[in-house]
């Protein structure tokens, strides 16, 4: 059995998605190699190269994959795809735009959110927003899947496998292009792969509050900020701060909940975190069911104590 792994990256530096993808590949069995697709990207093929359990690296490179758009990617997946029983990628934001459409190239049914590999074809998943799990069976011929990275740990970096160079082709470059990233630039910890997180929701009551009452803390600790969709919605945090079914999942080590509920989608983005502490002044909301640690009190109070206390 032959596993491709489709790597999240930026053309400089491999994600840690990737690294964790590599853990459920190898879970899978058989031969893994991984697919680094863009441009200038000879060092991210060197960093994969050195991951346990890869058996070679496949470095494709080329103007129309430099920004890795869904359509001229997939033509070069599925151009791969003959040599392998298995397709993969981090659930990452390259990811779940790409492996559609290679699922949809292929006409093979894709399994989305992998959380467990059971066997080499049954896997679990999450539906109705993390409350239940879902063990699906594939007899596809082809398995096509995305991975949920937070219940996996990432592959160690001790191992030496050989970069191959692969032809990128140009199929598919002309049907989309790429405009430009607006990203949001901050020192904290990328959200997605912080070791702690402090989130925020609607009760903080505005953008300023968020920003006085959180940042501090957050700054101390060396932690990532996050938010429900509630204070995102509100105007408080931009978009790519928020955690939960509709935002990023994540599982730091210590996740802090300030002024959060805990509806169910928001539960679904952070209820892998080793450790929850929740505050918040209503003692019934549903986030110290999930907590492991609670305060309930007005975290306008309580959090300028914790800053002051580190």
């Amino acid at each position: 059995m032959a596993i491709l792994l489709f790597a999240d990256h930026d053309n400089a530096a491999l994600s840690e998605a990737t690294a964790k993808t590599l853990t459920a590949a190898t879970q899978i069995g058989g031969d893994v190699d991984i697919l680094i697709a863009g441009k200038g990207a000879a060092a991210v093929a060197d960093e994969a190269a050195k991951l346990a359990g890869v058996r070679s690296v496949l470095l494709a490179e080329g103007d129309a994959l430099e920004q890795r758009l869904a359509e001229p990617t997939a033509a070069l997946i599925v151009a791969l795809a003959g040599d392998y029983d298995t397709i993969l990628a981090p659930a990452t934001t390259t990811g779940k735009n790409v492996l559609p459409r290679v699922a949809a190239l292929l006409d093979v049914m894709q399994i989305s959110e992998v959380i467990e590999v059971v066997s080499a074809d049954t896997f679990k998943r999450p539906i109705y927003a993390g409350n239940a799990i879902e063990v699906v069976q594939s007899s596809e011929a082809k398995k096509v899947l995305t991975v949920r990275t937070a219940g996996f740990a990432a592959a160690a970096a001790d191992a030496s496998a050989p970069v191959k160079t692969v032809e990128a082709g140009s199929e598919g470059a002309e049907l989309s292009r790429f405009v430009e990233n607006i990203l949001s630039i901050s020192d904290r910890p990328e959200l997605s792969s912080a070791k702690i997180i402090v989130s925020g929701g609607r009760a903080l009551g505005s953008e300023e509050k968020f920003q006085a009452v959180l940042n501090p803390v957050a700054d101390k600790l060396g932690a990532a900020v996050g938010a429900s969709r509630a204070a995102v919605d509100a105007g408080y945090a931009p978009n790519d701060f928020q955690v939960g079914q509709t935002g990023k999942v994540v599982a730091p080590d210590l996740y802090v909940a300030c002024g959060i509920s805990g509806a169910i989608q928001h539960l679904a983005g952070m209820k892998d975190s080793k450790i929850i502490v929740a505050i918040n002044t209503d003692e019934e909301a549903p986030i110290f069911q999930v907590a492991d640690y609670g305060l309930v009190g007005d975290l306008f109070d309580v959090l300028p104590q914790l800053e002051s206390q580190l």
